[in-house]
């Protein structure tokens, strides 16, 4: 069930109108069913999944917590294996056979069977939601959750189950615990996020993503003027989709009287990579320094392992975001990119009083990073950069895409988001009255101005 889709309006409604009116003991239910049903409906069997690793996880935190010494441990790594193993199979089993199989080829060995199956939605999210939680009993931050159907709401909780925010158990088990009275405020507020969330997607990245999917599909029809325009119209389009669904998520648990995190904090805005990993994608990048970066030793060690450990950090990170070479490489240039900057500072090289500058170079060094992400293969990828960079033809013959005037349009909006979207966020703490105007506006011009194809967000592939 796709959150820009009428069935989804419908579902909240009648999720949060029924919530409301069911007493506190009854809620957690309500909530855990319709969670259910929400997941449910894109392929239902994947339910038995999420079931198996919640009671798995469920059973693993009480155990943890009543034992001590090398049995605590043996139990957090017994949920560890269980919850990566079940997500190695279905993510990755094909990918390592396939590359195996390419490999043996060339001694005539037996080759894998490779399993038709389709990759279970936000298996990448809720696995790492469920490894958060035992984690953090085991450092004792987190009593064992005695609720066996809270703690399948704090897994399976609707708006974020699929691809975020990734959360701690310490920030969301208590909210699930206690009463939440209707507090108009926050209900509205909470509105307010849902429908600029909208507004990102379906008036911004939907529109950027009927010139960018057809470019990055069939890259050798387009010249090195149409690539360029398509590179940096994926970086916005990537953007508007995912915070768009984080805006969205938040929203309609605030709606519910639940606080996530926040997953985004302007990171075109910043002046290094460093800085851009603490504004993208926050509740991953902070899973990754708290439960593998940081136990790897961190920056705690000396210099040639610590850029170790940021190049294992985000080759990881990039696998983690699809079975694919390309994918990989992706993370492993921000690793780079990361090991270069701490090179920056070990040798305290600066760039003084060119802030634009350095804003500049980060955000066209994200930019070109993001084409191995989009490309559909590492080859797809290497044309690209390549055609951009060895002076093509830089043409614009892309009009059955995308007319010269809507070109414009989506640079105008672009622009708009970037100058505009800071002030937009700032009117979370208006009136109530100032807040539904803007609700108003903003649902105004989703249904003027934008693309209602139902198009999947593009991390529920994740």
């Amino acid at each position: 069930m796709l959150f820009n889709s009428l069935l989804f309006l419908l579902f909240f409604v009648i999720v949060t109108i029924t919530y409301y009116l069911l007493p506190h003991k009854l809620r957690w239910m309500w909530l855990l069913a319709a969670s259910s049903y929400f997941y449910m409906y894109f392929k239902p069997v994947y339910i038995l999944i999420i079931l198996f690793t919640i009671i798995v996880d469920y059973c693993a935190g009480i155990l943890i917590e009543k034992a001590t010494g090398k049995t605590r441990r043996f139990y957090l790594i017994l949920s560890l294996v269980t919850n990566i193993g079940v997500l190695a199979f279905y993510k990755y089993f094909n990918f390592l056979a396939g590359n195996l199989n390419l490999l043996s080829g060339s001694f005539h060995s037996p080759q894998i069977p490779l399993l038709d199956f389709i990759l279970p939605i936000g298996l990448s999210f809720h696995t790492f939601q469920a490894m958060s939680y035992t984690i953090e009993v085991y450092r004792s931050n987190q009593p064992a959750e005695r609720h066996f159907g809270l703690y399948a709401l704090y897994v399976m909780f609707y708006p974020q189950m699929v691809a975020g925010p990734i959360e701690r158990p310490q920030h969301i088990l208590p909210q699930l615990h206690r009463v939440n009275t209707f507090k108009s405020k926050a209900f509205i507020t909470g509105l307010f996020f849902m429908a600029m969330g909208l507004f990102k997607k379906v008036v911004i990245a939907d529109r950027l993503g009927l010139y960018v999917d057809p470019v990055f599909n069939y890259p050798h029809n387009h010249s090195a003027l149409e690539l360029l325009v398509a590179t940096y119209f994926f970086a916005f389009q990537i953007y508007c989709d995912f915070s768009g669904y984080s805006d969205i998520a938040i929203g309609t648990a605030l709606v519910l009287g639940i606080e996530l995190m926040q997953n985004f904090n302007f990171p075109y805005l910043a002046s290094n990579v460093s800085d851009f990993w603490k504004r993208w994608h926050i509740s991953l990048s902070t899973w990754f320094r708290d439960y593998l970066y940081i136990p790897l030793g961190g920056s705690r060690v000396n210099f040639q392992v610590t850029c170790i450990n940021l190049l294992i950090v985000f080759m990881i990170s990039g696998l983690w975001h699809g079975a694919n070479w390309k994918y990989l490489i992706w993370g492993l240039i921000h690793g780079l990119l990361l090991v270069a900057y701490q090179l920056f500072n070990k040798f305290n090289i600066r760039i003084k009083g060119f802030t634009f500058l350095k804003w500049l170079i980060t955000f066209n060094l994200v930019c070109l990073a993001w084409v191995f992400f989009r490309a559909g293969t590492v080859t797809d990828a290497l044309y690209i950069l390549n055609k951009i960079f060895s002076g093509g033809s830089f043409t614009y013959s892309a009009g059955n895409l995308m007319s010269v005037h809507e070109l414009w349009y989506c640079t105008f909006i672009i622009i708009a988001l970037l100058l505009g979207e800071r002030h937009l966020r700032k009117a979370k703490d208006y009136s109530n009255a100032g807040k539904l105007l803007l609700i108003g506006g903003l649902v105004l011009a989703c249904y003027f101005l934008g693309i209602f194809n139902e198009a999947q967000f593009i991390y529920f592939q994740f």
